[in-house]
């Protein structure tokens, strides 16, 4: 037996804000529920199989450095994704990286560490 990668789970506390920038980010499409949560589809035109991403609404801040994060591939240029990351309120993020590393480290408008990989993992 193996297992898949199905959804990545998020705590967040801006909800709007979250949604609004890993939507954009991923091209997911926002479904938001009468819970206060939301989730994020990926649109037809996206590889089968890709996963969702529950938004879940959270009353406490991230704390610290992600045990567990995302390394995201771009369809084209990866530099130019990260400006665009950039420019939807993602920043660059420090957790001890060289700058020889083959990838780009950002966090999210809440702060949660992920990667913009130069290619397709190794």
């Amino acid at each position: 037996m193996a297992l898949h990668v199905a959804q990545y789970t998020l705590d967040v506390t801006d909800l709007d804000l979250m949604a609004g920038f890993w939507s954009a980010a991923l091209g997911h499409r926002v479904e938001r529920g009468g819970d206060g949560n939301a989730k994020l589809y990926p649109t037809p035109d996206r590889p089968a199989g890709a996963p969702t991403v529950w938004l879940q609404a959270s009353g406490t801040g991230k704390r610290g450095k992600n045990r567990l994060h995302l390394d995201l591939v771009a369809d084209s240029d990866p530099q130019a994704e990260v400006r665009r990351l950039l420019a939807l309120g993602a920043r660059r993020a420090d957790v001890g990286q060289s700058g020889d590393e083959g990838f780009v480290v950002l966090a999210d408008p809440e702060g949660n560490e992920f990667c913009v990989l130069d290619g397709p993992p190794r």
